[in-house]
């Protein structure tokens, strides 16, 4: 680990600096300006395609060519020297628009004289919050397509063939922590893979909204420089010619519904893997999982025989910090104070740390998984000592067959009493059914006793 890393403030930079490194060029300072040069960058080559704009005629490909290189190559270099130009501004937009002035006029021999015809426009008529928002939605965006989406693949196919594997091994389920009808491990897991399939399919259709509308949102210097061209219509294809959905009604931000709502979902996918790891650590608790040691681990630093499931403690940790951020993205971003206030810029900047700690988390979960491996002798020895459990199809068949008090009778021989095999055969014996039913039942064990478990959890 290297000093910056031991010095590092954050354990996204530091412990855990390597299992972040896909969102870092995203959502770092680099990340966040790289955007806006881009958006600063698309914004004047958009205004030079209007008409309209006659002062500003249409780039040639070529110096077209030479902007959107200000973009596609722009380096931790060129990142250093916005913030230095920052020192002087105290501005970081204001920083952006200045650098790629610098550029185009270092760039303008080269691309011909159009590039230096174009030096006031870059920026023209936007209020910071116009490359602001769309910068953020781009970055978010991009995060999501390229990071958490497959990352959360990769999970469900791991969960989806542990459901298969696992589909017919039966284990005793456990409402209110006591022995209840049994179900199978594949069906557990497939019902978290069930879960997880439906909130990322709206992790996925969450639009990314964004807004290029002026000081507050109503077009007022665009109007005022251009009166004969349609803003709300120019407005309209640019943010959707970043592949971003437009938001016609804002003040001077784009009002963040969007980013809440992504924040909301995926704090919903971490809640619901935090489920899978606690239930995941009980029954590695149980005995139902062993897990596989890894040479030179230690489990103990005092207990030698110790296999801690420290990897779902970590996942849950670590959803959990992301949840605690998430909550307040969702909740303090869609308010802002009148037309404007500049409490989400900070916060926004913070985007990268809960996404950062949701990717820790399913690492770790993902190599929580696969250090398991099932127990059928332990899943067992368990279900043969739940013979009470019987108990819910036993009174079942007695209702349908018309027996007088089937749940009371059930609950008089189970309730708070040992059941075995011997005395749940015997009460089933004594019962005047029909030869089928009362076959079916003398038939059932807690291991059999699973219904359509195997199933659905072949079905996902």
């Amino acid at each position: 680990m290297s000093e910056a890393s031991l010095l590092a403030l954050s354990p996204l930079d530091g412990r855990y600096a390597g299992k972040c490194d896909a969102l870092r060029p995203i959502f770092s300072e680099y990340g966040l300006i790289r955007a806006r040069v881009r958006v600063e960058v698309e914004w004047l080559l958009a205004l030079a395609a209007e008409p309209a704009i006659v002062e500003l005629p249409a780039f040639s490909d070529a110096a077209a060519e030479r902007l959107r290189a200000l973009a596609d190559d722009f380096s931790t270099g060129d990142a250093a020297r916005v913030k230095e130009i920052e020192r002087t501004t105290n501005h970081d937009v204001k920083a952006v628009e200045y650098f790629i002035k610098e550029k185009l006029k270092d760039d303008a021999a080269h691309a011909g004289s159009e590039l230096g015809r174009a030096l006031e426009f870059v920026h023209f008529a936007c209020t910071s919050e116009d490359i602001n928002n769309l910068s953020y939605s781009l970055m978010l965006a991009e995060a999501r397509a390229a990071v958490l989406m497959p990352a959360l693949d990769r999970l469900g196919v791991v969960l989806g063939a542990m459901a298969h594997e696992h589909a017919g091994l039966p284990m005793l389920s456990r409402t209110h922590g006591q022995t209840a009808s049994p179900t199978t491990v594949g069906k557990e897991i497939a019902n978290t893979l069930a879960r997880l399939e439906r909130q990322m399919l709206q992790l996925g259709r969450i639009e990314m909204l964004g807004k290029i509308n002026g000081a507050v949102g109503n077009y007022n210097a665009h109007v005022v420089a251009y009166p004969e061209v349609d803003w709300p219509s120019f407005a309209r294809r640019f943010v959707e010619s970043l592949d971003l959905t437009f938001n016609p009604y804002t003040t001077q931000i784009e009002p963040h519904d969007g980013i809440a709502e992504l924040c909301d979902v995926q704090r919903r996918i971490n809640t619901l893997l935090i489920d899978l790891c606690r239930d995941t650590w009980g029954y590695v608790s149980l005995g139902y999982f062993k897990q596989s040691v890894k040479a030179g681990e230690v489990g103990s630093s005092t207990m030698p025989h110790k296999v801690n499931p420290i990897d779902f403690e970590n996942a849950e940790g670590n959803f959990g910090i992301a949840n605690a951020l998430l909550g307040h993205f969702a909740e303090k971003l869609p308010i802002s104070r009148w037309q404007r206030d500049l409490t989400d810029s900070t916060v926004l900047r913070a985007l990268g740390t809960a996404f950062g700690h949701t990717l820790i988390a399913l690492d770790a979960l993902m190599r929580g998984l696969g250090k398991l491996n099932a127990n059928p002798e332990r899943l067992a020895a368990d279900l043969d000592a739940a013979w009470e459990v019987l108990a819910e199809p036993v009174q079942t068949v007695m209702r349908r067959h018309g027996l007088p008090n089937p749940y009371e009778q059930l609950k008089a021989l189970t309730r708070g009493q040992g059941i075995t095999e011997t005395s749940m055969r015997e009460f089933i014996a004594g019962l005047d059914l029909p030869a089928d039913a009362k076959a079916r039942l003398l038939a059932l064990t807690p291991g059999s006793y699973v219904g359509l478990a195997e199933k659905l959890a072949t079905e996902i």
